[in-house]
């Protein structure tokens, strides 16, 4: 089990990354919510990670603090929800607002989570209240990494793109991502800007 990796950023087109390590690039997956906190390309960086082995892939989720990863293994062991629609769950949501969620019963926020119907929402809410009766919700440990001012600026068009398909990646079609992304398109925003304003929209 790879359960931690260290090293340089080396390339970021969400929702994956790649991770060089002593130069091995590791590939992995990531929430929205840890996207938005990585630096930028080049720069260090410290992920919790989680292997998942399948019959035809070898999958590598990757997470900025231990307890967003201890969250994501928490849903993942919930019967019908696999690392896809955990990670849509933990894009859409920060881990504190998910808690939030199953502590107070409140489904409205997870039915706008593709995939998600009220059923759905009912039965994870009830299946993660006593999973989650330790958890609490504190101040979140990591605070956003502004972009550096002396990093190249994205392409528009590379910028929108991008967004565009790590929104399609967690499940929204084509036609609502690609409506997200232009009602909010502005200039010189990154991909990481596009896709944090979109999903608080969708939510």
């Amino acid at each position: 089990m790879i359960g931690r990796l260290r090293g340089t950023l080396a390339e970021k087109q969400p929702p994956h990354l790649i991770l060089d390590v002593n130069g091995l690039g590791y590939e992995l997956e990531v929430p929205m919510t840890t996207l938005y906190r990585l630096p930028s390309v080049g720069e260090p960086i410290t992920l919790h990670t989680h292997l998942v082995v399948r019959e035809d892939a070898q999958l590598l989720y990757g997470f900025i603090g231990k307890r967003d990863r201890d969250f994501f293994r928490e849903l993942i062991r919930l019967n019908g929800v696999g690392p896809k629609l955990a990670l849509a769950l933990m894009s859409s949501l920060e881990v504190d607002e998910l808690v939030r969620c199953v502590q107070a019963q409140d489904t409205s926020a997870l039915t706008k989570v593709p995939g998600v119907g009220k059923k759905t929402a009912e039965r994870l809410l009830v299946e993660l209240k006593d999973r989650f009766k330790a958890w609490e919700t504190v101040p979140s440990m990591f605070a956003l990494v502004p972009n550096q001012p002396d990093a190249p600026a994205q392409p528009v068009a590379s910028a929108e793109s991008d967004a565009v398909s790590a929104l399609i990646s967690l499940g929204y079609k084509p036609q609502e991502a690609s409506k997200a992304i232009s009602s909010i398109k502005e200039k010189g925003l990154s991909s990481e800007d596009l896709i944090r304003r979109a999903l608080k929209g969708m939510i």
